[in-house]
C-alpha cells in the first residue's frame, strides 16, 4: 500500500509544478514575453507618434522601441547606449538618459 501513497504524492507534485508554472506565466508575463535585439546594424529610424522609434536596417524594419516617459521628435538625437537592448534598459534622446519600456522584433511584432 505504500507503493500507491507514494505514486500519488509523485502525481499530485507534477500537476502542482505544472500549475505553479502556468501561474508564473500568467501573472508575470512581462518576464517571458520581454524581447531583446541587436540594433547596432540599425541603418536608419523613423520617429513613430511621440514614443516610439522604429529602427531599420536598410529597408526593412527590425524593432520598435516604445518610450512612454520621453517625447520624440523626428528631429531628436537618438543614441544607444548599448547594441544589444532588452525591455527596462536605457537609450540616450536629446542628450537624456529615457528607459525602453518595450522592444518590438519585427520577428515578433507588427508596426
Amino acid at each position: 500500500m505504500a507503493v500507491k501513497g507514494t505514486k500519488g504524492a509523485v502525481t499530485m507534485g507534477k500537476k502542482i509544478v505544472v500549475l505553479l508554472g502556468i501561474a508564473i506565466v500568467l501573472l508575470s508575463p512581462g518576464i517571458v514575453l520581454s524581447d531583446c535585439v541587436d540594433l547596432g546594424r540599425a541603418t536608419s529610424l523613423y520617429v513613430q507618434g511621440g514614443h516610439g522609434i522604429i529602427f531599420y536596417w536598410g529597408l526593412t524594419p527590425i524593432a520598435r522601441v516604445q518610450v512612454p516617459y520621453c517625447p520624440v521628435s523626428p528631429s531628436s538625437s537618438i543614441r544607444l547606449i548599448k547594441n544589444y537592448v532588452c525591455d527596462g534598459e536605457k537609450i540616450i534622446i536629446d542628450g537624456s538618459e529615457c528607459m525602453i519600456m518595450t522592444v518590438s522584433s519585427s520577428a515578433t511584432g507588427s508596426y
